[in-house]
């Protein structure tokens, strides 16, 4: 049988929301001009935020694996959004950091290809509906 994720969010106020999940908090708002509070994230931007933590952990998984040392990786997602309502991301590009001492370039793209391939829930719904695109980055320490 699959597996079943369930949170909870509850409406806090004005257009402040709480997600519970797994006994962690998120706090969902809008900037004040937009009618909130500007006490967190908004939702859509969260999507950034899961597909750079579902990637980000498999490829330092991956990484570990591999017996690669890296000291840091840093992962920026660009999510760009639609002019008309309602508006959505059509595309979103990954920009994977790495910062180390020779890091083996082939070893690093295998690892964000399985990622992209095999791993990432993420990164696979996403690139049903949407471009995703993705480059390295390598920080020589």
């Amino acid at each position: 049988m699959a597996d079943k994720h369930v949170i909870s969010t509850e409406w806090k106020g004005d257009l402040t929301f709480e997600s519970s999940i797994n006994n962690h908090k998120i706090i969902m708002d809008v900037p004040v001009e937009a009618g909130g509070n500007n006490l967190g994230p908004g939702p859509k931007k969260l999507m950034l935020v899961a597909l750079s933590g579902c990637t980000g952990m498999d490829v330092v998984s991956i990484l570990k694996k591999m017996r690669v040392d890296i000291e840091k990786c840093n992962i920026e997602v660009q999510g760009d959004v639609t002019d008309e309502n309602p508006k959505q991301y059509f595309k979103m590009h990954v920009i994977y950091t790495f910062t180390g001492k020779d890091l083996p370039m082939d070893k690093l793209e295998k690892a964000v290809k399985m990622s992209e391939e095999t791993y990432c829930g993420v990164g696979a719904v996403y690139r049903k509906v949407m471009e995703v695109s993705s480059e390295i980055r390598v920080i020589a320490s």
